[in-house]
């Protein structure tokens, strides 16, 4: 089959995937039948003829009769959803909820209700609507049915209508700012080459001091356990558990065992790690080997039965998720990190042969638990500290849109991350040939068919030391770009999720942990999306330069037409920190990498027009004075952004420092060291936190957007 008949285009309707949409400049684009039968391909659907794609319809409209009860059903408090029951015609069943406390409740069948009938595989079965009520409260429930000697179950998770804003963004007009860090990036003296967890907490201490109320920070995913240690925290081999790159070594409390040899072996290790302060690009493959040397040493020491007891629950805590991590990065060390390639027998994390070589190195893989405790023990003690500083909200977590294809979530989670395709975006304004982020993307089908249960595993983790969530890509949670391998990020298409469930299960996460939501919500996104989010309770994300009236002519929006659930910031990682923005050197780097369909010519003066207009408007306002210099510009933006009704405002530390150097260019990968550049001064030499803390030009400008000063 290779057009897009009408038969194909409803089969890919019933999948969710797109056959046409429109893109960034608004023309109308048709989706290939090539680019569809490969997306039905990576959802396990045969169209390939036409009698495929009806029995692939066929069996798409029977799956429901074929099971007593749907996989799942993620409902909104207050509401009465009607759970529809499959059985044999006339067979009697009963119903009963058992509520995630451990209470159970009778669920009526209406006797009178009239049942739609229908031949399923030879067979009468007949669908009955059961009302399970509307006073449920939130949780996840269990809702049971018995016919005969038969039980079927089904979860059934109750979400809040919307989350409420924390007590500090809860008053009218009230508004709180915080840094955005690159913690890999923000070293100081006592950094191992690379940012870690005691820095982090550092910078958030001496940001509460200036009035800050929370410290978002990139995304602190698990990396390779083994070198090369991939750069981007946007594109990690888990998203449930954290790098141990960020681990504070001096930090862990099982140092105080070592003998006073050892301890000289870890100040070697930290001196050989440290010597990478002086480099122009973060060295994560040399920093981890010092580490991990150490890192070892600290773990073979004895712990007391207090630590390891809690090390034991920690364990237990996390279940077979992190048993599975554990093990893959155990085999890592054996086989390498590509596990496509290994032994065929240890590519299914659930087989007799990787049960036995879990049991065959068990130290191994004790030692990679040992490591997500510390990190879980650190987090939250960084976490505490900045709220015992006066922070109402503290650390803000990222959470990036997909993973690595060739990591621990991967392999350990199946088929409910689909093959054969990847994750991207297509063409925008900033990136004219699309994106290919080259992850795997959730199986909408299989995420429902297992309860949503590894999405709710990986949010619950990024939220439990965290006074917030940031959801990169937060649009993904409604649809993502699927590129079919071998074809541009073009040729891509749209499929779309359950966002109703998606967003409900994080906000239900969210209500438990006390966090905030703020989600990405940056490129083409559809008008009734944001709308949506808000309605929920979830914070979007304004950037100064891209707030603008795009329908109606494109002008300039007032600071008080900004929207106020939102996180309003001048920058972001994919374009350079604010000093750089202003001389245009993402214009002159774009260009270098072939990432423009214009001439330099023409991008330059469009960007240079876009920011005239911008400083222009700051001196109409009094922001600015005529002759100001960069520094003095971008305290002008900044304070620009205080007279919006925004409630959070973000600095970034890069601004803080006057860095120029672009952090992430998107579309490329070798092509810029990107994820790799350490914060800088304003003349690209390096700046360490201490002399961050010291500088007035910092201070300066987290006085300009507190407002308490």
């Amino acid at each position: 089959m290779t057009e897009l008949t009408p038969r194909l285009t409803e089969l890919a309707h019933a999948y969710g995937v797109a056959t046409e949409f429109w893109d960034w400049q608004g023309r109308h684009v048709q989706v290939s039948a090539e680019t569809v039968l490969s997306v039905l391909a990576a959802l396990g659907v045969d169209a390939g003829t036409e009698a495929a794609a009806a029995t692939a319809l066929q069996e798409l409209e029977l799956a429901p009769w074929r099971r007593v009860l749907p996989p799942v059903v993620v409902t909104v408090e207050g509401t009465a959803p009607e759970v529809p029951v499959h059985v044999a015609a006339g067979t009697v069943f009963t119903a009963r909820l058992v509520l995630e406390e451990g209470t159970t409740r009778v669920v009526e069948v209406d006797p009178s209700a009239l049942p739609e009938t229908r031949e399923v595989d030879g067979a009468a079965v007949e669908r009955v609507l059961v009302d399970v009520g509307s006073d449920l409260p939130l949780g996840w429930h269990r809702l049971e049915v018995r016919a005969g000697e038969d039980t079927a179950r089904m979860p059934l998770v109750v979400t809040p209508a919307a989350i409420s804003l924390p007590e500090s963004l809860a008053a009218p007009g009230s508004q709180t700012w915080g840094l955005m860090t690159q913690l890999y990036a923000m070293r100081s003296a006592d950094s191992w080459g690379i940012g870690d967890l005691a820095d982090l907490g550092d910078a958030g201490a001496w940001a509460a001091g200036m009035g800050a109320d929370f410290v978002l920070v990139n995304p602190l995913h698990a990396a390779e356990p083994v070198p090369p240690v991939e750069p981007s925290p946007y594109l990690p081999t888990s998203r449930r558990f954290v790098s141990p790159l960020y681990i504070r070594v001096e930090d862990v409390p099982e140092v105080a065992y070592l003998s006073a040899a050892e301890r000289q072996l870890i100040e070697w290790h930290a001196d050989d790690a440290k010597r990478y302060l002086d480099l122009d690009f973060i060295e994560r493959d040399a920093v981890w080997m010092a580490k991990e040397a150490a890192l070892r040493m600290i773990f073979r020491q004895r712990r007391s039965l207090r630590r390891t007891r809690a090390f034991n629950a920690f364990v237990e805590r996390e279940g077979q998720g992190l048993v599975d991590f554990a093990t893959w990065s155990a085999l890592c060390h054996v086989h390498g990190t590509w596990w496509r390639s290994w032994p065929e027998e240890l590519q299914d994390p659930r087989s007799s042969a990787v049960e036995t070589f879990r049991e065959k190195n068990a130290e191994e893989v004790e030692f990679h638990l040992w490591l997500q405790w510390i990190l879980d023990d650190q987090l939250a003690r960084v976490q505490r500290d900045l709220l015992d500083t006066g922070m109402s909200l503290g650390v803000i977590s990222d959470l990036a849109v997909g993973v690595h294809p060739d990591g621990s979530d991967a392999w350990s989670l199946g088929d409910a991350l689909a093959r054969g395709v990847t994750v991207g975006a297509p063409a925008d304004q900033y990136n004219q040939v699309g994106q290919d982020w080259s992850q795997p993307p959730w199986r909408p089908d299989k995420l429902a068919e297992l309860a949503y249960g590894p999405y709710r595993d990986m949010v619950r983790a990024a939220l439990r030391d965290s006074g917030g969530l940031r959801v990169d890509h937060v649009i993904g949670l409604f649809r993502l770009w699927w590129i079919p391998e071998g074809m541009k990020p073009f040729q891509g298409t749209y499929v779309r999720y359950d966002h109703d469930a998606m967003i409900g299960i994080l906000l239900l996460e969210a209500h438990r942990a006390g966090a905030v939501v703020v989600g990405e919500d940056l490129g083409t996104v559809e008008p009734w999306v944001r709308d949506y989010l808000s309605g929920r309770g979830v914070m979007g994300t304004s950037i100064l330069w891209f707030e603008r009236d795009w329908e109606g002519d494109g002008g300039l929006l007032d600071p008080e037409e900004w929207r106020e659930l939102c996180l309003a910031t001048v920058t972001t990682h994919d374009l350079p920190p604010t000093a750089g923005y202003l001389q245009g050197v993402h214009v002159e780097l774009r260009h270098r990498l072939g990432l423009l369909d214009r001439t330099l010519e023409e991008e330059l003066a469009e960007d240079g027009r876009s920011r005239d207009e911008v400083l222009l408007d700051l001196r109409r306002r009094g922001l600015l004075r005529p002759g100001a210099n960069v520094a003095q510009q971008v305290e002008a933006l900044h304070a620009f952004l205080t007279r919006t009704p925004a409630k959070m405002i973000g600095v970034s530390v890069s601004d803080l420092a006057g860095d120029r150097r672009v952090i992430n260019q998107p579309g490329t990968d070798e092509e810029y060291p990107n994820w790799r550049v350490p914060l800088a001064g304003p003349d690209g030499s390096r700046v360490l936190l201490e002399e961050l803390f010291t500088w007035r030009s910092a201070r300066r400008l987290a006085r300009v957007v507190n407002r308490g000063d």
